[in-house]
């Protein structure tokens, strides 16, 4: 069993930034890839940014690129999600997942394991 325990949400002013952590407990970190998801109020749940194994390859969705950044320190077993440049739209509770394979890292139904999720809310 894997637990993910999402932290740094907050409420923030438009432009502004956060960065989110995902602490990882219960199983080796090192061989999984890693995934950040947001579910926005009245939305389904979306796809935001993604990370291998190695850290080498990283993954975002459009609407993202230029402002987040995720990474990882597999020695703190802890995946990041830095957040700048932050808008309205990104309101939203971000989730971070755990996938055993290295397959379609854009889709929810590849990770094996969920956080409890963290508000994130942009004011305008």
């Amino acid at each position: 069993q894997v637990q993910l325990v999402e932290s740094g949400g907050g409420l923030v002013q438009a432009g502004g930034s956060l960065r989110l952590s995902c602490a990882a407990s219960g199983r080796t970190f090192s061989s999984y890839g890693m995934g950040w998801f947001r579910q926005r109020p009245g939305k389904e749940r979306e796809f935001v940014a993604a990370i291998g194994w190695s850290g080498g390859k990283t993954y975002y969705t459009y609407s993202v690129k230029g402002r987040f950044t995720i990474s990882r320190d597999n020695a703190k077993y802890t995946v990041y999600l830095q957040m700048n440049s932050l808008k309205p739209e990104d309101t939203a509770v971000y989730y971070c997942a755990l996938t055993y394979s290295s397959g379609d890292y854009y889709s929810s139904n590849g990770y094996d394991y969920w956080g409890q999720g963290t508000q994130v809310t942009v004011s305008s």
